[in-house]
Parts: C-alpha cells; sequence; structure tokens
C-alpha cells in the first residue's frame, strides 16, 4: 500500500485542479471539526463517500484504511460512556454508561471518519508531487514545501534501512526480551537509524548542489483553472455552507 495509491485514474475528480482539492479538504475539515450535531456529522460522512464512489476509486482499499483509523477510535468506546457525566443507561457494578457519553463517542466517530475521507478522497487522488507545487503556488514557505517532498521521497528508504539493521540484529541472534539488553539493543538501532539518515541526508544534499540546485524546484508547466475547477470549488463551499446550516 502506497501513498499514491489512489492518484492513478482519469475521473472527473482526478482531473481537478490539486488547489482546488487543498482548499476543498481544509475548508470541510475545519467546518467538520466545529460540527457539534450528530445528524450533520453523518451527512459529512456521507458526502466524501459519495464523490469518492463516483470517481470509481479503490472502495477495497480506502475500507483497509478506514480500519486502521477506527481500530484507534474504538478506544473512545470503551472509555467515554463509563467517563462522562450524563444521563445514566446502565450500571455495570461500579461502573455507569451515560446517554452524553455514547452520543459523544459516536458524533467523535462521524467526524473522525468524515476528514479522513475527504482526505482520501480528496488529496490521495493527486501525485504527491502535485500537492507540493499546489501548496508552493498557493504561498507556503519553500523550506516547508521541500521538506514535505523529502519527507514523503526518503520515508521508504528510512525503512529499508530500518529492516536491514533488525536483520542484522537477528543474524546475530537477537530476541526480544523484557530485559535491559533488549531495550539498550533498541535504543541502539534508533541511534543507529538516525546516524544513517543523518549521513544519507548530507549525501543527497551535496549531490543536489552539484547539479545546481539553489533552495527552489522549477516548475516546467504551471496548470491554470478551469471551468470545472471553479464549479467544484463553489460546490464544496455550498456544501460546507450546507453543514453549517444542519
Amino acid at each position: 500500500m502506497t501513498i499514491d495509491e489512489f492518484s492513478e485514474g482519469d475521473s472527473f475528480l482526478h482531473r481537478l485542479d490539486p488547489r482546488v482539492k487543498i482548499t476543498i479538504t481544509a475548508v470541510f475539515s475545519l467546518v467538520v471539526a466545529l460540527e457539534q450535531s450528530i445528524f450533520a456529522a453523518a451527512a459529512a460522512v456521507m458526502l466524501p463517500t459519495a464523490v469518492f464512489i463516483a470517481a470509481r476509486a479503490p472502495l477495497w482499499e480506502m475500507l483497509k484504511r478506514l480500519a486502521a483509523v477506527n481500530g484507534f477510535i474504538l478506544f473512545l468506546w470503551f472509555f467515554l460512556p463509563f467517563t462522562h457525566p450524563g444521563e445514566v443507561l446502565a450500571s455495570f457494578g461500579p461502573v455507569s454508561a451515560t446517554r452524553d457519553g455514547l452520543m459523544l463517542a459516536l458524533l467523535l466517530t462521524f467526524k473522525s471518519n468524515a476528514i479522513v475521507l475527504a482526505v482520501i478522497t480528496f488529496l490521495g487522488t493527486s501525485s504527491v508531487f502535485s500537492l507540493m507545487s499546489a501548496l508552493s503556488s498557493m504561498g507556503l514557505p519553500d523550506k516547508l514545501t521541500h521538506l514535505f517532498f523529502f519527507c514523503y521521497r526518503y520515508v521508504h528508504v528510512v525503512h529499508e534501512e530500518y529492516h536491514r539493521l533488525v536483520t542484522a540484529m537477528k543474524v546475530r541472534s537477537f530476541r526480544p526480551r523484557t530485559n535491559v539488553h533488549t531495550y539498550r539493543s533498541y535504543a541502539y538501532l534508533v541511534g543507529m537509524l538516525l546516524v544513517r539518515s543523518f549521513e544519507r541526508a548530507g549525501r543527497i544534499a551535496s549531490a543536489m548542489k552539484c547539479r545546481g540546485f539553489k533552495g527552489k524546484f522549477y516548475l516546467l508547466h504551471q496548470p491554470a483553472m478551469k471551468g470545472s475547477d471553479y464549479l467544484a470549488a463553489a460546490s464544496g463551499a455550498a456544501l460546507s455552507v450546507l453543514l453549517l446550516v444542519l
């Protein structure tokens, strides 16, 4: 599973200008985060879901990512109903489940899923490089743009380096246990990973300077806004206003 998995396609959503997608996602996420109505939060889940299905994106991959997110949200259902004050629905010995706690857990579940769906639907259907270019054209400082791009570009390299170090530890008969030796070994692993990442970053910086890099990526083609982009932006604004009204 890769970050660019949803960016392959030729639907209307894939053809939208990345700047429009970023704006829609930011406004939609802000509106949903401030929402206090369960009905409106449930409607907010349906909106990006409908757009995602209309774009013919891989639904099964979306469900797998939502399952990972809801694995963390599940912990809210174990604690909020029993810790939030309100009308008692059921008692289990000294512990009581409240209606307000259940409603709060349900509201947070809807809001979290709506925001994750919006991010995957709009931002996931564009390549990372196009998103970085869009952020740069929208006024984001070049240093932040470069930071995001290099994190994406080399996170796989660091992950492979981590697996090489873990394999080397296993070859030397390392078996993790709950003792001081295991904790010290993992500390050495993290330290060595940081050292090798720092050394690789220095080599990459030197290679880029040899190729004439002076702190800025120059785009060969700057996309222009089309009529469909303005229509999508207006639709996103209208739906956000509708959620506020609800």
